[in-house]
């Protein structure tokens, strides 16, 4: 019996050391929470970035000249944008071979004119477009005084432009801003908060 009770004894013991063994002690388990925390700050911090959008240049090298001159963080966006309409007169459309002969009397008169050969007001004759409305109102006057039929109408028009999308710090949102445009010497026509996705950082591939 007293060797019965011992073999029982040491076979707990067996037991309670294996069990322990395989348990990760205290101070494992805490050394885990570090990490996720350094994960967690590592997220918050990289909520930090804004970007702010400016506009507009002519090409993509005149935007990233000026980035790389003030050693921005940065991208590039092309997007076409809608420019305010030009202010068109016209002879109104008529049949082609009309329009035709009544543009080279125009044009034997010293007028500059063109047919318009496609769209809305194709076989119409241009007598000219204006930014300024006035202006176009001026010669649609001075054309009626020489009986000719003439309309204003709206020419509306896209063009591609390029923004420069670049990395501020949230509390100094103007200040970049306003370098930058020391730096190229205009004012610029738009300047909004921007999402970063397409910043390419210094440590990661451009």
């Amino acid at each position: 019996m007293k060797w019965l009770a011992l073999l029982l004894v040491l076979s707990n013991a067996v037991v309670w050391w294996v069990a322990n063994r395989e348990a990760p002690p205290a101070d494992q388990v805490q050394g885990q929470l570090p990490r996720v925390a350094s994960i967690k700050l590592g997220a918050e911090e990289a909520d930090q970035h804004r970007c702010i959008r400016v506009g507009w240049f002519e090409t993509k090298e005149e935007a990233k000249q000026l980035a790389e001159r003030s050693g921005l963080v940065y991208f590039v966006e092309e997007r076409e944008r809608t420019l305010s309409p030009l202010n068109w007169v016209l002879i109104p459309p008529q049949p082609e071979r009309a329009a035709l002969d009544q543009l080279g009397e125009l044009r034997r008169e010293g007028v500059e004119a063109w047919l318009v050969t496609q769209g809305e007001y194709r076989n119409a004759i241009s007598l000219g477009l204006f930014e300024s409305r006035s202006a176009a109102e001026t010669v649609v006057a001075e054309k009626k005084r020489k009986n000719l039929d003439v309309v204003l109408a709206k020419f509306t028009r896209n063009r591609i432009g390029y923004a420069l999308v670049f990395e501020v710090e949230p509390k100094a949102e103007s200040l970049p801003v306003q370098a930058v445009e020391a730096e190229s010497g205009k004012k610029f026509e738009i300047n909004e908060p921007a999402p970063c996705k397409g910043i390419a950082r210094p440590d990661k591939s451009p």
